[in-house]
């Protein structure tokens, strides 16, 4: 097997949610996973810790994308905006390969306390990166934390929408992940 193949990451994350699917989180080793993807156990562990990881495999530069579209928003741009443009950045990096692991990787974590754990911890590390990135622009923060809390699951609404999605829409997650921001930002008027 060779060790050093591009995409190896990907391969990984595709292998281990296919093999989460068809026979449970608890059931599939990482041997099984490396065999799957077409790399040796060790490659796996020069990419992941241990099986949980691969759930997250992306979060950090998805995190640093939020964060940079949050930082790079016009300097008048209110909290919301500059949440908005963190979605658009992040939104960017995501293609095909995203769209179509989706559906596969919801059912996975649905089907797994320990993964919808790991789930938690990755949705608290996306909103601490756009709290941070916001309260860097001098947003006040409460302020900051509500606005991340909302980007997050902006984010997460959208990427359901468009990952689950009519595959004839052309529209990207951006699209998605705005109108679910707009959505959300219209249901807070309504709390009174």
């Amino acid at each position: 097997m060779a060790r050093w193949q591009p995409e190896t990451t990907q391969r990984l994350v595709v292998a281990a949610v296919d093999l989460f699917t068809e026979q449970g989180y608890d059931a599939t080793t990482v041997a099984q996973i490396a065999e799957r993807a077409g790399v040796t156990k060790s490659t796996f562990f020069r990419h992941f810790s241990d099986k949980r990881e691969l759930l997250v495999a992306g979060q950090e530069t998805l995190s640093r994308l939020l964060a940079e579209g949050i930082a790079e928003a016009p300097p008048n741009a209110s909290p919301l905006e500059a949440v908005a443009a963190g979605l658009e950045r992040a939104s960017s990096a995501m293609g095909p390969a995203n769209r179509e692991l989706g559906p596969r990787l919801k059912a996975a974590v649905a089907a797994s306390a320990e993964l919808q754990e790991r789930d938690a911890l990755k949705s608290v590390g996306l909103a601490a990166a756009m709290t941070a990135a916001l309260i860097a622009r001098g947003v006040p923060d409460p302020t900051a934390h509500l606005a991340a809390e909302m980007g997050v699951l902006a984010f997460k609404r959208g990427y359901a929408q468009w990952s689950e999605g009519d595959r004839d829409d052309a529209r990207g997650l951006a699209h998605h992940a705005l109108a679910a921001l707009q959505d959300l930002r219209t249901a807070t008027a309504s709390l009174g």
